[in-house]
């Protein structure tokens, strides 16, 4: 197995140049270009109102720019839509967790095995032959990850009973249950106690050392930020002002003036 600091050397997996996307006379992203690069952790900051999110859905086909390029695995994207992208190893978490609160967890995590089920509806319908070897080959997958996450006393809890920061780290498993190349987080620590933050963080990097899993994640946490990133970029009114190592985006001034508020 490769270690950390081999896997975060790759090659360029995702590009985006000259991106601009607008709704009507609103420019939520303008002329940015960055890339990411394969098994590393690349954090989108910024102020809120930035455009961070607005990126995200630029990366998973929510959001179609008016200008500029995507080339993902060296294929310049053309209309990619969010199941195409998840067909292509993307998978997603959101900022407003998104999960079916009535169901268990175990069922929640089953749902991020859809694309991997090829029986048809009939089947699936009367669960026979194909479609019953299926449902125990992806809940054999799921139950690796319910160990992985050490969500193991919950796996048959209805997950609209459980605290927020459970809930998150469900979502999570979700999305590893897609088995992606390239995972998008969406503040995946906000509103969680430092306890629950400092778990998240550890499983992020499990995920990316572990599963060798590529991560884009927005955070507002600047110390989560620094601790897990391999490199950063800075969003700011739709623009991007740096981007680099923590440590070198941690002291520049356009940031800094950007964090305080200071007058554009």
């Amino acid at each position: 197995m490769m270690t950390a600091a081999e896997r975060r050397s790759g090659d360029v997996i995702l590009k985006l140049e000259n991106i601009s996307l607008a709704f009507g006379g609103v420019k939520a992203l303008s002329d940015i270009t960055f890339d990411v690069r394969e098994h590393e952790v690349r954090a989108i900051i910024g102020p809120n109102g930035a455009g961070k999110s607005s990126m995200l859905n630029v990366i998973n086909g929510v959001y179609h720019p008016q200008q500029g390029t995507i080339t993902f695995h060296g294929k310049v994207r053309h209309g990619m839509n969010p199941h195409d992208a998840a067909a292509h190893g993307i998978a997603r978490t959101f900022q407003n967790i998104a999960l079916f609160k009535g169901m268990t967890v175990l069922d929640n995590i089953m749902t991020g095995r859809n694309l991997k089920m090829k029986a048809s509806f009939v089947e699936q319908a009367i669960w026979i032959g194909r479609a019953r070897r299926e449902e125990l080959e992806q809940r054999a997958k799921v139950e690796e990850i319910i160990d992985f996450l050490e969500i193991q006393h919950i796996r048959k809890t209805p997950v609209g009973r459980l605290p927020y920061g459970l809930q998150k780290r469900v979502e999570l498993a979700r999305a590893l249950a897609a088995e992606p190349s390239m995972l998008l987080l969406d503040e995946p620590m906000a509103g969680m106690s430092v306890e629950e933050k400092q778990d998240m963080c550890r499983f992020v990097l499990d995920v990316n050392e572990q599963y060798g899993t590529t991560i884009v994640l927005i955070e507002h946490d600047m110390g989560v930020v620094m601790d897990i990133s391999d490199r950063v970029v800075v969003l700011d009114y739709g623009r991007k002002i740096a981007d680099g190592r923590p440590d070198e985006v941690r002291g520049d001034q356009a940031v800094i003036d950007a964090y305080l508020g200071v007058a554009h």
